[in-house]
């Protein structure tokens, strides 16, 4: 008579903590934080509002379809963290060099500091969400 076997034990997989946020992905998506000065020196894209709306757009694109397109774990902390470099990017052009960020060799205003970096980490947040959207839509949080 064959005695049952006991169950197989399920082996343990990887460790489930939590996914790290890859930060050399949040570095080169903030780096077009540079569009503006580049495109200041050289003249492309006009001045003005036009200017600024092509590279917010630019920005927006790049960022919603490298994470949303990708296989970027946590789409909104990404971006939300790229939003925020983004910010201290602009930031420390513009106070290196003032005359890149556009308000001539005095710079900006100080107290816009906050304010600026909150906007550009919302901005981040926003985008973040719209590529967790594409990511849902493309059926790659499965």
């Amino acid at each position: 008579m064959t005695s049952p076997q006991p169950p197989a034990r399920p082996t343990p997989g990887p460790a489930a903590g939590p996914v790290p946020v890859p930060w050399t992905l949040v570095a080169g998506l903030s780096a077009l934080a540079l569009l503006w000065p580049l495109t200041g020196l050289t003249g492309a894209l006009g001045t003005g509002a036009p200017r600024a709306l092509t590279i917010i757009g630019i920005t927006a694109a790049v960022w919603i379809g490298v994470v949303g397109l990708g296989r970027v774990p946590r789409p909104v902390l990404t971006l939300t963290l790229t939003g925020l470099a983004h910010g201290l990017v602009a930031v420390a052009i513009g106070t290196l060099v003032p005359v890149l960020s556009g308000f001539g060799p005095g710079g900006g205003p100080a107290w816009t500091l906050i304010p600026a970096l909150a906007i550009d980490t919302m901005w981040g947040a926003l985008a973040g969400v719209a590529a967790a959207g594409v990511q849902r839509l493309r059926g790659a949080g499965r």
